[in-house]
């Protein structure tokens, strides 16, 4: 590779070729009809071997996020589960092909994370087919604008909440039976829940919760040697802001209004949860890491 996480580069101009593009995909939307392309660490993440032997479970592993984290755990040498929607069956082999070429084992577990039935059984068939769970990332999330809460329908409002808030609940919940000393916990927030937009108050809403729900489950975990943080991402290029995401006009700007200028990439945040996952983050519990293009947070 001409290039990994390591190369030293200025990050203002560090995806020349990577612009977002006016675009509209039906929800939940496919990398693999992304235009361009979002660099997901495919040809650039590098392991040293920081997670050999662990075993994950990571929700909307398919594309964005998920995808560049499966890829970057697999690569330093963990197993992993991957959650995902039936329809998004097409990103999620190719990722799952991708980290099994790290030589390593790879679940693919579709299903709906509003399903409470599904969370819990994505959390015994994991522990099933890796022999056993200590890394946990819950990063399966939901985002559709809306510009006037009259016009928010309950049901949105409610598949969100699920998706990103019960969702994390179900999961956790069954999971704390199988996660030892030394585990760890990620779940991925946003600047939305310092900096909520006016048109994703659902959303937003949802993100604060994470942070709450993060921070108030470390200080429960923490005695039992049991880690729990957050990742929060600002502008990231994924498919989730062209499936009404983001209003169209807003897509060619996106992430413009960052201190770097631009959007950032799902690349760009694998080592955060990598970090958070392996045991050099040994001291860190209850924090949101921010990853965020240098916009302020509290």
């Amino acid at each position: 590779m001409s290039r990994d996480q390591y190369t030293l580069a200025d990050p203002t101009t560090l995806y020349p070729d990577i612009a977002p593009e006016r675009q509209h995909q039906p929800e939940p939307g496919l990398d693999a009809e992304l235009s361009p392309q979002a660099d997901l660490g495919e040809d650039t993440y590098r392991g040293t071997g920081r997670l050999a032997g662990r075993k994950a479970l990571i929700t909307g592993a398919d594309s964005g996020i998920g995808a560049a984290t499966a890829i970057a755990f697999a690569r330093e040498g963990a197993d992993v589960a991957m959650s995902y929607l039936p329809e998004e069956e097409e990103d999620a082999a190719r990722i799952a092909a991708i980290a099994r070429d790290a030589g390593v084992t790879v679940l693919a577990l579709p299903g709906d994370l509003r399903d409470a039935e599904y969370c819990r059984d994505l959390v015994a068939r994991s522990v099933d087919g890796l022999g056993g769970l200590d890394i946990l990332v819950n990063n399966g999330g939901k985002q559709i604008f809306n510009e006037d809460l009259t016009t928010l329908p309950d049901e949105q409002f409610d598949d969100t909440f699920k998706t990103n808030v019960y969702a994390m609940f179900w999961i956790t919940k069954a999971a704390l039976a199988h996660l030892k000393p030394g585990s760890t916990i990620i779940n991925t927030t946003s600047i939305q829940a310092y900096n909520p937009s006016d048109i994703l108050v659902d959303y937003a809403s949802t993100k604060a919760t994470i942070n709450a729900f993060t921070k108030a489950l470390a200080q429960q975990l923490a005695p039992k040697g049991i880690r729990v943080n957050a990742v929060a991402p600002g502008p990231i290029w994924t498919p989730l802001q062209v499936t009404e995401g983001q209003p169209q006009e807003k897509i060619e700007s996106f992430g413009s209004h960052t201190p770097l200028g631009r959007a950032g990439q799902p690349a760009e945040l694998a080592p955060a949860y990598v970090f958070l996952a392996s045991p050099e983050s040994s001291y860190v519990a209850g924090e949101t890491l921010n990853v965020n293009g240098g916009s302020p947070t509290p």
